[in-house]
């Protein structure tokens, strides 16, 4: 167990999870208390971050959670969270990206406001908020021990997969490939930057497709390795990068999604070849 904790250990760091009360983004920062960290959750609704923190507090876990409001969907809301971050912390070790959005509507009525509302957040939001707290997370990297940026991606930004959420599906990939783009340009400053890719998962966004047992089985039939994704693989996704363990990984877009990211349903010649 001491060589475990040695890798994998995220006790006494410093941490931000946008959109942290629901979702991928809870998942995220109960793992980080779950492992020692110190998380501070935001999202637009101050209460829901401030009930899920008191919940995660409960748990007797070796860390902590702090809730309070934060908006990412415009330009005072970000200036504004990351004041409310300096006020905490003069450190930053990790800054998760989660908050997001999205729009889904058929080709030919999808709106034109959905594009700059969804990109806006999903973003623009995670390139500011970023940019406005690198003081806090070149303070806190060292050689040894790099601070952490995580985004927030998915695999309708690696698959050639809308179903209605276009602009939803372009921003991911726009995270995608601004991940890698911030990974290379603070290497220098030691800072890691990566993405998860997840697929289906339950959470609020997802709950028209996953709001029932019966819907889950049916998005699971879709998944090559049969299921929707659960809470740990998140965790587990989240202490590995955030922790010595993931200390040299940078650039990264990690699909949490079951294979669907390499699953293109049908082979090319295969079919025909058996029945010439």
């Amino acid at each position: 167990m001491d060589y475990l904790q040695e890798l994998f250990s995220v006790t006494g760091k410093k941490a931000l999870v946008t959109g942290g009360a629901t979702g991928i983004g809870r998942m995220v920062a109960t793992a980080l208390v779950r492992g020692g960290a110190s998380v501070m959750i935001a999202s637009r609704k101050a209460e829901a971050c401030e009930a899920v923190a008191s919940e995660l507090n409960a748990m007797d876990a070796p860390g902590s959670a702090e809730g309070f409001a934060g908006n990412v969907a415009t330009e005072e809301g970000i200036l504004a969270l990351a004041d409310a971050v300096r006020s905490r912390t003069d450190a930053l070790d990790i800054l998760v990206n989660n908050a997001g959005t999205t729009w889904g509507e058929p080709l030919g009525t999808f709106p034109y406001h959905a594009w700059g509302r969804v990109l806006g957040v999903n973003v623009a939001g995670l390139f500011t908020l970023t940019q406005e707290l690198l003081p806090l997370l070149e303070k806190a990297g060292s050689d040894e021990d790099p601070a952490r940026v995580i985004n927030l991606g998915s695999v309708m930004g690696t698959q050639p997969l809308a179903e209605g959420a276009y602009s939803y599906s372009a921003s991911k990939a726009a995270v995608h490939h601004l991940t890698r783009i911030l990974s290379s340009e603070l290497a220098g400053q030691r800072i890691t930057v990566n993405a998860f890719a997840p697929g289906p998962f339950q959470s609020n966004m997802t709950a028209f497709a996953t709001g029932t047992d019966k819907q889950v089985d049916t998005v699971s039939q879709g998944v090559p390795i049969g299921r929707i994704g659960s809470p740990d693989d998140i965790a587990a996704a989240t202490l590995y990068l955030c922790s010595k363990g993931g200390s040299y990984i940078t650039g990264a877009i990690l699909p949490i999604d079951g294979g669907l990211s390499v699953h293109h349903g049908k082979g090319l010649f295969a079919e025909a070849a058996h029945t010439g």
